[in-house]
């Protein structure tokens, strides 16, 4: 008589149907999502090529940290000694369809570089980015080219 006691909430239970265990559709991540170090970067203004990372003289790191709608920027001496140190930030949200990447520069050091927009095309090869794009404000009479190149940091 105890057994039938038993198997009925047993019989009960088996009965109840499970629920579906949930799955979750990742979305595919962007290329660009991750951190990078900057390796290189050329400033091109009417022609005239010009070196502007690795600085000569200077030991510096800069690096970008993009995730799915933001990047961040920060730029920093090695040494951090003498009156020549050097701090650089900037952060934003930012779009990406195909090649061409959008920064929309919200937070910067230079202050009066926040609220413009700057279209580049990218390029990726391995753990290797290629940027290049115009950087123009008027207002600053600032208008040239850039070819920043960076390595993927591995986790």
């Amino acid at each position: 008589m105890k057994i039938k006691f038993l198997i009925l909430p047993l019989l009960a239970l088996a009965a109840c149907k499970q629920p579906a265990a949930e799955t979750k559709t990742e979305e595919p991540v962007a290329p660009i999502q991750g951190t990078w170090k900057l390796v290189s970067a050329l400033q091109i203004t009417k022609g005239d090529t010009v070196v502007t990372y690795p600085e000569k003289g200077q030991e510096q790191e800069m690096i970008k940290v993009v995730n799915g709608d933001h990047f961040a920027f920060f730029k920093h001496d090695l040494k951090m000694a003498g009156t020549k140190t050097v701090f650089g930030s900037g952060a934003g949200t930012y779009t990406l369809t195909g090649a061409d990447y959008t920064e929309n520069l919200q937070y910067c050091n230079y202050r009066e570089w926040e609220g413009h927009s700057f279209n580049f095309k990218v390029s990726f090869k391995g753990d290797t980015l290629v940027q290049k794009g115009i950087e123009k404000i008027d207002s600053l009479k600032i208008d040239h080219e850039i070819v920043e190149t960076y390595i993927k940091l591995k986790k």
